[in-house]
């Protein structure tokens, strides 16, 4: 697009180096910060899962945490895998459009939906179970679900007024959260671990519990590893994804698995099964009226931990405050992350167009999220049964990473040669890598999905009916409204007011060492400041041919981080958010388009080469390229000269 309107030049901003990598979780994702987010969420659900699986595996629910750790770790690989390849918000929904169709992708985002609306209403129904050591009615009904229910509308209400999340305190509290776990583990070890209680006393195979119940405890224990889609949905604000997203997904597996491996050894040390009548339990896993912690497992671990006086009434308020402000902002991530997906899937015209329309006043997606986080979520919540919850979240999470692990097989089948990351084992047959953690981890999710829905009527009527109704909805809306083949990926029109030829909401601007990407990140930056528009600096780093496209070329990556700075110092004296993207490909001009493709930008503006250095075209390879090739508007901002 050809516009005239001038640019102006500023000072080159004082070089920063690595200092900026420490500052904000909007500014730039790392892999600690992408880490700490992801266990932030994650690790929240070890606040209410532990009393859950107790309750069903009894003396075998370390076993049970370890084989659903493993089908956890297949699907750890299975997302690094996919975000890496897209890293786009949508995790198995983004997956399967690509490997598959736009029906597929639905069915996949519906299931993710269904996700959400559980680990809402769960994490919110748990939040007044832990604030019970000052009152103790919060515990039960019906208190716990009027205390849910408040959570649930004053989080929808935060988030449609568009109040923003404070992402450093998030990540300062996971941290907080892991090491106050790992404490408790040592200390444990250190008080009550009895291996004789846990291997031997607790177990009683076929028995206590049946084999029946052992299996339905599998899937219901993946509900610890709530919060896995988390790193794919931040995907688009990470750094170098080939990098930080592998790294930090590793990581969170690794810590998650730590802690739900000997954090129950320790539980079943201190709340023993016992045989009681005509069976066997162990309080971990019991309701209140029975003396049980089912509804708040780590504050009854404290309790039974060993320490007495006010060192044992210290560590109760302490952990019970801790789980509460975890589980509070686990309910919050919950909700952003339903009115994410929901975006997304209206921008992909799975649902219809008002479901992206933003509040006039707020400019936040207000319907999806009274809708899908607050009505959908509180009518779960309404019953206040535990075990449905978590029933219904293992039917909607092993349907959707089946699907992820489906998509990722399909993808391999394609053999590309160049891919940024590769997860490992994998077995080359046909001249194929056949992903073995992706085939092992389909038939985990979809026998344990299998399991659900033999097992537990109340959760297979409940779950297929809400796959039902997606599915129908979805038929009728791209039918006769979408007027849209139901395999067909349409994105929507980008909506833009009347008379805003400036007002942009998404801006790319490719960025190198110079005055030219200075300028133009000067001019981006003057385009968003009034509308608070968010700007993606992209750094790419050409791989030559003869190198694989992996491959690490630290003197050239070194220097696209200088410049990454030097962007997001430019963007700090307007006061614009610069999220900063570095990508390694054989053509920057491709790279650049792809990138505008992936994140639906509306605009690329660019720096022209200076006036003084000879061309055989009016502008260089790389932006004539971007200029035929961009499915968006182009601005190019010529060093020193006007905007082309």
């Amino acid at each position: 697009m050809a516009s005239d309107a001038p640019t102006a030049t500023v000072a080159a901003p004082p070089r920063r180096g690595r200092r900026r990598r420490a500052q904000g979780l909007e500014r730039v994702l790392g892999t600690p910060a992408l880490f700490a987010t992801a266990y932030g969420n994650v690790g929240s659900s070890i606040y209410y899962a532990l009393g859950l699986v107790a309750g069903i595996a009894l003396g075998l629910t370390p076993l049970v945490f370890v084989i659903s750790g493993l089908i956890f770790a297949a699907t750890a690989a299975t997302y690094a895998e996919g975000t890496v390849r897209y890293p786009e918000a949508g995790g198995s929904s983004s997956f399967a459009r690509h490997a598959f169709n736009e029906f597929v992708s639905f069915a996949a985002a519906w299931a993710q939906m269904l996700n959400y609306v559980v680990t809402i209403a769960i994490s919110a129904f748990f939040v007044p179970h832990y604030l019970s050591i000052f009152w103790e009615p919060l515990k039960t009904n019906p208190w716990d679900i009027i205390g849910g229910v408040v959570v649930i509308v004053f989080l929808v209400a935060l988030n449609i007024v568009g109040i923003k999340e404070a992402a450093g305190l998030n990540i300062f509290l996971a941290v907080i959260d892991f090491g106050t776990q790992l404490l408790l583990v040592i200390i444990g070890f250190v008080l009550i671990f009895d291996p004789h209680v846990v291997f031997h006393r607790n177990i009683h195979w076929g028995v206590a519990p049946t084999w029946t119940n052992f299996l339905l405890a599998i899937p219901i224990a993946m509900i610890a590893y709530t919060g896995i889609e988390t790193v794919s949905n931040l995907a688009e604000e990470a750094r170098d994804p080939p990098r930080d997203i592998p790294r930090s997904i590793s990581w969170v597996a690794g810590a998650v698995f730590a802690i739900y491996f000997t954090l129950p050894l320790v539980a079943l040390s201190a709340l023993p099964v016992k045989h009681v009548g005509h069976g066997y339990q162990t309080l971990l896993g019991e309701p209140p009226d029975k003396h049980g912690f089912a509804n708040d497992p780590v504050l009854g671990l404290v309790e039974n931990l060993g320490l007495h006086g006010h060192v044992l009434s210290a560590a109760k308020i302490y952990v019970g405050i801790l789980a509460a402000t975890i589980l509070f902002i686990a309910t919050n991530a919950g909700v952003i992350g339903a009115s994410r997906i929901t975006y997304a899937m209206a921008t992909y015209r799975q649902l219809p167009e008002r479901f992206r329309r933003l509040h006039p006043t707020f400019k936040t997606p207000w319907l999806s999220l009274v809708v899908f986080a607050g009505i959908a979520s509180i009518a779960v919540l309404l019953p206040g049964q535990v075990n449905f919850l978590g029933d219904l979240y293992a039917f909607g999470a092993m349907l959707s990473f089946t699907i992820a692990h489906a998509a990722v097989i399909a993808l391999r089948t394609r053999r590309e040669k160049e891919i940024g990351f590769r997860a490992r084992p994998n077995v080359r047959l046909g001249g194929i890598d056949w992903p073995l953690f992706a085939i092992f981890g389909a038939f985990g999710t979809g026998a344990a999905w299998l399991v659900v829905v033999v097992q537990k009527p109340d959760a297979r009527w409940t779950g297929l009916a809400w796959i039902a109704l997606g599915l129908i909805t979805y038929a009728m809306y791209r039918k006769y409204i979408a007027h849209l083949p139901l395999r067909e990926t349409v994105r929507a029109p980008v909506v833009i007011g009347k008379a805003v030829a400036l007002e942009y909401r998404s801006i790319l601007v490719p960025v190198k060492p110079g005055r030219m990407s200075q300028e133009a990140l000067d001019f981006a930056c003057r385009l968003a400041a009034q509308r608070r528009t968010r700007i993606a600096a992209l750094a790419v780093v050409a791989i030559p041919l003869e190198l694989s496209i992996d491959s690490t070329l630290p003197n050239e990556e070194a220097e696209a981080y200088e410049v990454l700075d030097a962007a997001h110092a430019i963007g700090e004296l307007y006061g614009v958010d610069v999220i900063e993207r570095l990508v390694r490909a054989r053509s920057a001009g491709r790279a650049i388009v792809e990138e505008a493709k992936r994140r639906g930008t509306e605009i690329i503006v660019m720096g022209a080469p200076r006036r003084d250095r000879p061309r055989r075209t009016i502008f260089s390879d790389t932006v004539d390229y971007v200029l035929k090739n961009a499915p968006c508007r182009v601005m190019v901002v010529a060093a020193g000269r006007q905007a082309a």
